[in-house]
């Protein structure tokens, strides 16, 4: 599927009001929300607004810090986080993005043992509730007081090693689109990954967080988003551009930009079905003419080839298909 959500940071000094505006105006049903900006109108006002709109939430940020790098206890961070999975719950959230918080003064193992055990005191109840916690690594550039988690792979590390449905990854295309490890992560990521953030830059990131406009920078991120599909994600992708390009470009125009660079994209996906399903018929056809010639030649029962042709090599029809081979495109 191809879902798409803008992030209420790309509309920072708008109102829900207007935000849920602007996205009925150039056809978006999807957002993401900020804890800070729900605290101004209350969560339980704000999933009526968003109700009534039709509106749907991809995802909440943040909850974490758990390594005491902000000021806050282990457990005030626990305490806080638990309010988040409520406010997620009761927003419709299907996800809570989740903050390891900084090394601060610790060794790392002991930095990766605190955020474990917060995990393992969360999942359970984000789990009755209803909602995956998305840990979120943070590129080493941007990560200075933010994250101990600076490596993609040891986020999928962790993930595999708690092995919970409830714990899963936020992945920021923004921080690591262009990480030469990505490629042959690529499979993990997607089988991990429960929120997709895209944002383009020019240059390597920094701490400055300037998260241009899809299509505003270098990053290859459209071959990264069908990538990612073609490996069976499914979530949402959730544009977020931030910063003073999205100050100087106006919100309209930027909203205007990213939904054609997301029809763009929805279009690009639903080639490839196509062409993925037409493959697959052609060689279904082939299949049977031979199956047929066989027979034909051979004097044996005839039994109709049931192979189909996955984009490098054979599987019968008891295989499984490359996920890729079944998204349907949804533009919203």
């Amino acid at each position: 599927m191809f879902h798409v959500a803008i992030s209420q940071l790309t509309m920072s000094r708008s109102e829900l009001p207007e935000e849920i505006a602007s996205l009925a105006g150039h056809g978006f049903e999807c957002l993401s929300l900020w804890r800070a900006k729900l605290s101004d109108i209350g969560h339980t006002a704000a999933a009526s607004m968003l109700t009534e709109a039709g509106i749907r939430v991809s995802s909440l940020q943040w909850a974490g810090g758990f390594t005491g790098g902000d000021g806050r206890t282990f457990a005030e961070s626990i305490e806080d986080a638990v309010e988040a999975i409520d406010v997620a719950a009761a927003m419709g959230a299907p996800v809570l993005v989740v903050h390891s918080g900084c090394r601060g003064g610790h060794t790392r193992s002991h930095a990766r043992r605190l955020l474990v055990h917060a995990l393992e005191t969360l999942a359970p109840l984000a789990g009755r509730a209803g909602v995956v916690l998305a840990v979120k690594p943070v590129h080493a550039a941007a990560a200075p007081g933010c994250s101990f988690l600076t490596r993609v792979v040891d986020a999928l590390d962790l993930i595999d090693d708690l092995a919970d449905p409830a714990v899963r990854m936020a992945a920021d295309l923004w921080q690591f689109g262009d990480d030469p490890a990505l490629p042959r992560l690529l499979p993990r990521l997607a089988a991990a990954t429960a929120v997709v953030q895209v944002a383009d830059r020019i240059g390597p990131p920094t701490s400055e967080l300037e998260r241009l406009p899809a299509g505003h920078g270098t990053l290859p991120l459209e071959s990264l988003v069908l990538a990612l599909i073609d490996h069976g994600y499914g979530g949402a992708f959730e544009f977020d551009a931030v910063g003073e390009a999205v100050a100087t470009l106006g919100y309209d125009r930027v909203l205007k930009e990213t939904r054609k660079v997301a029809d763009a994209w929805a279009t690009a996906v639903e080639e490839r079905l196509l062409w993925s399903c037409a493959a697959a018929a052609v060689w279904q056809t082939a299949g049977h003419r031979l199956a047929a010639a066989t027979v034909a030649g051979n004097g044996l029962d005839q039994r109709p080839w049931s192979g189909v042709w996955s984009g490098d090599q054979f599987r019968s029809a008891g295989s499984r298909r490359s996920q890729a081979s079944h998204q349907i495109v949804s533009r919203g």
